[in-house]
């Protein structure tokens, strides 16, 4: 069956094409009367628009672009949720990519909302993007950081003061008497996991008594973080850490997966254990994990807001750097 069209509605309402367009697109230009007559033709033949050749016309779609490390990552699903809430308000959608710690994937997506004409981009970038982002703001497409800043600051971003957490979470344990700290996280070349590093080292430094040793994973994954758990069940008694900071909570719950089921070592008695970003299921872990919390949706509602501002204003928008504070959450898991 032929799909249906304008000029099938424009002769069913005994209008001009151009009429039909006016009420479609602009109806406070159209008589009442006559808007009511394309409207009903409109529902008689099942007319849907073709808002994929309308957006083609106009070089812009209705769709935000929204670029991920990890989509299985509850914290990122809470970012996402927050970006389709303030999205929504403006009447605008959320594709989300999953890039999945691939450059690959990342540069793909990229690719696609570049030819999709976004309304924007938001990314939280695995690689170095500037050169892509800077041409994609050239045609007219703004970008947004997500949980990430750029050293020169030349895009806008929302952001979490990663090293101000990494020194919260290492200060707490030092706080409670651990003097041999694990940092459990990776790859070192995700700029969040080396900002919380290197918080984590700034605390320690302080305590000449106290070591910091990394463990370094190749994923921010319950699988990676159970690996790294082994690693250390796999040691001697007194070559084990009495604390370990992961860099997320899904690694922490992997470690804390390990050692339930090996039972050598008990949480927090034996071990303290503090993650990132408290999720939710980090209050409901076995043993109720200590984390860093992290306002996830509220980061995604604000980028959202902050893209729309700087597509308003065009090139004259001075780029915004909306950096939030971490929180420190104390659970079962550091000895609540």
């Amino acid at each position: 069956m032929a799909s249906i069209s304008v000029n099938d509605v424009a002769a069913a309402a005994g209008v001009s094409v151009g009429t039909v367009s006016n009420v479609l697109n602009r109806p406070e230009k159209v008589s009442p009367g006559t808007v009511a007559r394309v409207q009903a033709a409109i529902a008689d033949l099942g007319f849907v628009r073709n808002d994929a050749a309308r957006q083609l016309r106009a070089g812009r779609s209705r769709s935000l672009g929204l670029i991920v490390l990890d989509v299985a990552n509850p914290f990122f699903t809470d970012v996402a949720r927050g970006a389709e809430d303030r999205a929504t308000e403006e009447g605008l959608a959320v594709l989300l990519g999953n890039t999945d710690d691939s450059l690959a994937r990342e540069a793909a997506y990229l690719d696609l909302f570049e030819e999709q004409r976004v309304h924007g981009v938001l990314i939280s970038p695995l690689g170095d993007v500037g050169d892509r982002l800077t041409r994609l703001r050239a045609r007219g497409t703004p970008t947004v950081l997500v949980d990430r800043q750029t050293e020169d600051r030349s895009f806008s971003s929302v952001a979490v003061d990663d090293v101000a957490g990494g020194r919260l979470a290492a200060h707490h344990l030092v706080s409670i008497g651990k003097t041999r700290i694990a940092f459990v996280g990776g790859p070192i070349s995700i700029r969040q996991v080396v900002d919380r590093l290197e918080g984590a080292r700034e605390a320690v430094a302080k305590h000449p008594s106290v070591s910091l040793e990394v463990i370094e994973t190749d994923a921010l994954s319950v699988l990676a973080g159970r690996a790294a758990g082994e690693l250390v069940l796999e040691r001697a008694p007194g070559d084990r850490p009495d604390a370990i900071f992961a860099a997320n909570d899904l690694l922490a719950i992997g470690v804390l997966q390990a050692l339930n089921m090996r039972g050598e070592l008990h949480v927090p008695r034996d071990i303290a254990l503090i993650g990132y970003d408290d999720i939710a299921f980090a209050a409901a872990a076995v043993v109720p994990l200590s984390s860093i919390r992290q306002p996830s949706v509220l980061i995604g509602y604000t980028a959202v807001d902050l893209l729309l501002r700087e597509a308003e204003v065009g090139d004259t928008f001075e780029h915004e750097h909306i950096v939030f504070q971490p929180e420190l959450v104390v659970r079962e898991s550091t000895g609540a």
